[in-house]
């Protein structure tokens, strides 16, 4: 998550659902996703997708993505797991493929 004194006071992104890297990916195209966790149990989160899956220690975990159009989405894990975590947002760029293959 981006600090208070990192936001550009120009570009003005979403305090506390901006991230320092987004994850980007293609649009109109298959994507499929495999998730998991280094410590403890999270929840991969984006609603706007209509996705919500678990991130386990030891357990790998896949889904489906389609985005359709070009944009930016946010999300946020959705599980307790442990301090400051009410601050763990998530953020999708989807690009055009040609931008993302660049």
């Amino acid at each position: 998550m981006l600090q208070m004194e990192d936001l550009d006071r120009f570009y003005k992104p979403f305090r506390l659902l901006e991230v320092d890297n987004r994850l980007i990916l293609p649009v109109q195209q298959q994507i499929r996703l495999l998730i998991t966790s280094a410590d403890v149990i999270h929840s991969w989160a984006v609603p706007a997708f209509g996705i919500k899956v678990d991130a386990c220690p030891g357990r790998l975990n896949e889904v489906s993505l389609y985005i359709e159009r070009v944009g930016v989405f946010y999300g946020q894990c959705s599980e307790l797991c442990g301090v400051n975590h009410g601050f763990m947002p998530i953020c999708v760029e989807g690009v055009d493929p040609f931008i993302y293959e660049i």
